[in-house]
């Protein structure tokens, strides 16, 4: 059961990152947002705009997480979990992950 809620979630964030990667990437690159250890985006350096994207960003993660909780048979906490655990190891040398609190570089 667990293994087929991580292939669903790694399918089904893949389909729901798709419609913003361009907005996403580039802030990444930018620094200014980063991945946390909720499974959701934070704001690293506040610039114009950037919280409306990681607020918009977060919503659709946390429908796609709910469906996946509900399909699988999981909490929605666990969903979470898998999700940061994928995005820290997809985020790419220099760009911002939450670490005990405090934003640092991979």
């Amino acid at each position: 059961m667990k293994l087929k809620a991580i292939s669903t979630l790694i399918i089904g964030l893949s389909m729901s990152f798709a419609a913003f990667a361009i907005s996403i990437d580039d802030a990444k690159s930018q620094g200014l947002v980063g991945e946390t250890t909720s499974g959701y985006l934070g704001v690293v350096k506040n610039s114009q705009g950037v919280q409306h994207l990681v607020d918009e960003v977060n919503e659709k993660r946390k429908e796609k997480y709910q469906q996946l909780a509900k399909k699988n048979g999981i909490t929605l906490e666990q969903v979470e979990a898998l999700a940061a655990k994928k995005a820290y190891n997809k985020t790419h040398s220099g760009h911002y992950i939450q670490v005990n609190g405090s934003w640092v570089k991979k």
